[in-house]
């Protein structure tokens, strides 16, 4: 890589939203590394990013993984250029009703969603800091402020990492590293079918472009500002209503349209 642009770090990049956000930051003139467990799908993802004049390290890795997730940091950081721009964004779902699920699939998501970003945080953060400069998004998500019913673990890991996010925020907010937490609501992604939701209303309504959630999260995070409920005006609606329910009110909203065959019930 040349050392002429700034550096983004993206996780979760092969498809979705991460595609979406390594595409635009290379719109924006930035070199890429980008990850994700899939290899096949991650070259394509990169060749996509190249098309828009980007150098573009593809790093396949799962990040529930501890030694492959330090690899990841060790190549992101290896040319000795400092990370620019960090994009926490890795993360799986899966529906069903918890007594049904197995804890396997469970833990994979806290392994994932929670683990894996803290993980690269603590060390995306030291890097940083210590050239005193630095932007760090996080994938969350408006199912953090609501309790998710029959997607109880996933909702409860977007609730981590929001906090997690808002926390190291005000930690650094003297050290000219900045954090900003994206929230999308439903997104035209694989999400809803690799969670096995093909078959609720969640899974089935209309959902928000990727595109535009990439673009109004990074506009955030270059802004500086502390989170972005990101998509259609619908989502931003929603997020609104959220903050004055009371949380039992959201969890049966939440169980009518991610309880399974609720998409397909008269």
């Amino acid at each position: 890589m040349s050392d002429a642009k700034p550096l983004a770090l993206v996780t979760g990049a092969s498809s979705g939203i991460g595609l979406e956000l390594a595409r635009q930051l290379a719109e924006r003139g930035y070199d890429l590394v980008i990850n994700a467990r899939d290899e096949a799908r991650l070259q394509r993802a990169a060749q996509q990013i190249r098309a828009a004049g980007a150098r573009v390290t593809a790093v396949p890795a799962d990040l529930r993984d501890y030694g492959r997730t330090e690899a990841l940091f060790d190549s992101a950081t290896e040319p000795g250029r400092p990370l620019d721009v960090v994009v926490l964004n890795a993360g799986v779902g899966r529906g069903g009703a918890f007594t049904d699920t197995d804890l396997a699939d469970e833990l994979e998501i806290i392994d994932l969603n929670v683990r894996s970003t803290v993980h690269l945080a603590k060390r995306a953060v030291r890097h940083m800091t210590a050239h005193h400069a630095g932007r760090i998004l996080v994938t969350s998500s408006i199912a953090s402020t609501v309790p998710g019913s029959f997607q109880a673990v996933y909702n409860a890991s977007k609730s981590f990492l929001q906090s997690f996010t808002q926390a190291l925020r005000n930690e650094l907010k003297d050290s000219g590293v900045t954090l900003t937490s994206l929230m999308p609501g439903p997104t035209e992604t694989d999400f809803f079918h690799r969670a096995e939701m093909d078959d609720t209303k969640v899974g089935r309504q209309q959902k928000d472009d990727p595109a535009e959630v990439a673009r109004q999260g990074l506009d955030a995070l270059f802004a500086g500002r502390e989170k972005i409920v990101a998509g259609s005006a619908r989502t931003k609606a929603q997020a609104l209503v959220n903050k004055v329910l009371p949380d039992r009110i959201k969890a049966e909203a939440h169980r009518k349209m991610a309880g399974p065959g609720s998409g397909v019930r008269e």
